[in-house]
């Protein structure tokens, strides 16, 4: 009778612990540059200006049995801002755009996961750029996961979102046809 006990006992803790540690954590891989940063806005609404940040890190949490305890933390250094022309950079640190001196970084931090459907869903979270913090949400996709040749195991998604300049303190006048900013999250993560 007491090995039966020992044994049901034994079952109910691996049976708890497997479903403590379903959820899975990454790091996101910025050493290998296998994520990316980037934005686009209109060019006085006649093209696309695209650019992207160098220098971030972040962490992830993913739960495949439910995606609703997944969570991510990104944190951005203004400082990296890269569109490809050196002049305009400048002006993009300046306080007329990101005010790299005072606000050095910018931050995401999930509050919320809601799956839509298998591989994709809204990540709710606070974003915080220029020193304002506002809600947003990021419509993200599993691109997929797996084995790396390294003894490894990555998972990788994409995410969009659209902000307003306005809501950031962001209020150098572009014209009506770049009001707003895409950021476009492209995340490799390594699982720890």
């Amino acid at each position: 009778m007491k090995s039966t006990i020992k044994a049901l006992g034994a079952g109910l803790i691996l049976s708890l612990s497997s479903q403590a540690f379903s959820a899975e954590n990454y790091v996101i891989d910025t050493k290998g540059m296998h994520a990316f940063i980037e934005f686009k806005i209109k060019h006085l609404g006649y093209s696309w200006l695209k650019g992207r940040f160098n220098d971030f890190k972040g962490d992830f949490t993913f739960d495949e049995k439910n995606p609703a305890k997944s969570s991510i933390n990104v944190t951005i250094k203004t400082t990296s801002v890269d569109s490809n022309h050196a002049e305009r950079d400048k002006h993009l640190r300046s306080p007329d755009f990101l005010n790299v001196s005072k606000y050095p970084t910018a931050t995401f931090k999930s509050t919320k996961v809601v799956s839509t459907e298998k591989g994709e869903a809204k990540i709710h979270g606070d974003f915080t750029l220029n020193g304002v913090t506002k809600n947003i949400v990021i419509e993200a996709q599993e691109i997929g996961a797996g084995n790396d040749p390294w003894g490894g195991f990555r998972r990788g998604f994409e995410g969009t979102t659209e902000i307003a300049l306005k809501d950031y303190n962001i209020n150098f006048n572009l014209g009506p046809a770049s009001e707003k900013v895409e950021l476009i999250l492209n995340i490799e993560g390594v699982r720890k």
